[in-house]
């Protein structure tokens, strides 16, 4: 009994052996690649026996301990006040540094209403971007009255689901985090 090269048991033992070929390849190529980076242009990085250094027995591989990473050093960050800016940038305003009306409207924000303006409530899409960028439907818009104004006037206040507030007088050319008192 022998067996030509274009045997069935033949072939399929030379593809499985190329395929095992191949993903050997493919793993040493991903682990030189993390090894250097993403950079193309680094240097090769040396093994330890290129570097002077005994390679590790494998046997003694599974009693020793792994190493540990050193613990980092914590980062320290600002503790924010009333009067500092946050990270989004923005300038702040103490809720009650706000006109008569806008404090009103944060009341009826906070009772969950009745509000004078059927769109009070709808949806703040930030097509402006000023404000931190968040999902569609993270904010809301409720309208700031205007004394004397025909109309809804350009004042608002804009919610976010975390529980900030923001006041515009301008009809969203800019912005002010409400900093709100306890």
């Amino acid at each position: 009994f022998t067996l030509s090269p274009n045997h069935p048991v033949i072939f399929t033992a030379g593809r499985l052996l190329c395929y095992l070929l191949l993903a050997g390849l493919l793993a040493g190529c991903g682990a030189a690649a993390t090894s250097s980076g993403s950079n193309p242009a680094a240097a090769p990085t040396q093994t330890a026996t290129q570097q002077g250094v005994p390679a590790p027995n494998p046997s003694q591989a599974a009693t020793q301990p792994p190493a540990r990473n050193p613990t980092p050093t914590p980062t320290r960050r600002p503790v924010p006040t009333a009067t500092a800016e946050k990270q989004d940038g923005l300038p702040t305003i103490a809720q009650d540094k706000l006109t008569p009306e806008a404090r009103r409207t944060i009341s009826l924000i906070q009772k969950g209403g009745p509000f004078p303006h059927s769109q009070d409530g709808i949806v703040f899409q930030n097509r402006e971007g000023l404000l931190p960028a968040r999902a569609s439907g993270y904010y809301h818009e409720y309208t700031v009255e205007t004394p004397g104004a025909s109309d809804r006037g350009a004042r608002r206040i804009i919610t976010g689901r975390g529980g900030e507030f923001y006041y515009t007088d301008d009809h969203y050319d800019s912005f002010k985090r409400v900093v709100m008192q306890p």
